[in-house]
């Protein structure tokens, strides 16, 4: 029998917090699902632990592989998918206990190529705390739209490919994939930018679907092969919107808008010695993407329009001054923090940021 949803979950030595995401499956109200557990190469105890939930529950199947990254695995559990619709959760990752119901609903109710919700940043230790991070804003809670033509706001948030759900016939008649680049990081990109350019109706709803863990610290990408994969990301958005020309007329300053933003944030999370290399490639693309009109300073901000223009014109005094980049993310969170806890809380949050670049 065909599941209605298809769960893909990518694993890879994730042993210390694999548990907990799978038992948050098990725990799903709405319980037409299959998962497809793909086991990127683990060499930890992931792969016995797998094992156990493929013994006790038939919806369970696993994909045996070798190491090669997180794009090949999504890739891999988006062939063998049977489901109706997709989703998607991250092995350190747990669902909140309605969270296939309340995405379904919502994307049958409007027949909708995707639904994209809101989650919580979660941390396990020193205690458990989850703080709200609000893509979906009071505004935009039960609207359906097509994002390419009404939706600007949709491709600036975070892709959190986790907190959604996708009608998989959408994705294989378009194509859309992920990138299979090396390493982990920033593979939800250009699948995301692909699903909104593309999809005709997305439904935003205001649920709080997923648990976002934030305090796992094997989730760093401040190694030298990571830091440019952002950049292969917006090559392939590139690659994407070249080849369709009447979605580049209207989308290409957003996608170089969003890569301002990305390379920036990307920048802050970097040591000083990878930074200062990172920020040479980006202040080259940038370059380019003025130069031929792709980037629109406009689009930016009086703050970030300043920062462009100092990276592009002083970038070595920029990069001394660069210190941390102030993403939109964590001014987001301390923002919540703030109207949660007061100032006190607001500081503790500021100091976990601090304490993760240092670690990271």
């Amino acid at each position: 029998m065909t599941p209605e949803i298809s769960v893909l979950v990518p694993i890879y030595n994730v042993e210390r917090y694999l548990e907990a995401c799978l038992d948050s499956l098990c725990a799903q109200s709405f319980e037409d699902f299959e998962v497809i557990l793909i086991n990127d190469g683990s060499t930890d105890s992931s792969r016995e632990i797998i094992q156990r939930y493929l013994d006790k529950d038939p919806r369970f199947s696993v994909i045996d592989k070798p190491n090669s990254g997180y794009g090949a695995s999504m890739n891999r559990g988006l062939q063998k998918a049977r489901g109706t619709y997709i989703a998607i959760l991250e092995s350190d990752d747990l669902f909140e206990p309605d969270a296939l119901e309340v995405l379904h609903d919502a994307v049958q109710w409007e027949d909708a190529d995707a639904v994209k919700a809101n989650f919580w940043l979660y941390w396990s230790v020193p205690e458990e705390l989850r703080v709200p991070f609000d893509l979906v804003d009071p505004e935009h809670a039960g609207e359906t739209f097509c994002p390419s033509t009404e939706g600007e706001w949709l491709f600036y948030g975070k892709p959190s490919i986790w907190s959604a759900l996708y009608k998989r016939s959408f994705l294989v008649d378009n194509g859309i994939d992920f990138l299979e680049t090396p390493g982990a990081s920033y593979q939800d990109t250009s699948f995301t930018f692909k699903v909104w350019a593309l999809a005709n109706k997305v439904t935003c709803i205001p649920n709080y679907v997923l648990r976002y863990r934030q305090d796992n610290e094997a989730s760093s990408i401040n190694s030298p092969g990571k830091v440019y994969c952002v950049c292969d990301e917006y090559a392939e958005i590139q690659r994407f919107l070249n080849e369709r020309p009447e979605l580049s007329e209207r989308l290409m300053a957003i996608a170089c808008r969003m890569k301002f933003d990305s390379y920036m944030w990307n920048a802050g999370r970097l040591s000083s010695e990878l930074r200062e290399k990172f920020l040479d490639r980006a202040r080259e693309e940038l370059t380019e993407d003025l130069a031929l009109g792709r980037l629109d300073p406009g689009m930016l901000g009086w703050y970030k329009r300043t920062d462009l223009m100092a990276l592009l014109s002083e970038p070595k005094r920029f990069l001394s001054a660069f210190g941390t980049y102030g993403s939109d993310d964590e001014l987001t969170m301390l923002k919540h923090y703030w109207q949660l806890g007061g100032p006190s809380a607001a500081l503790q949050l500021a100091a976990r940021f601090a304490a993760r670049r240092v670690v990271g």
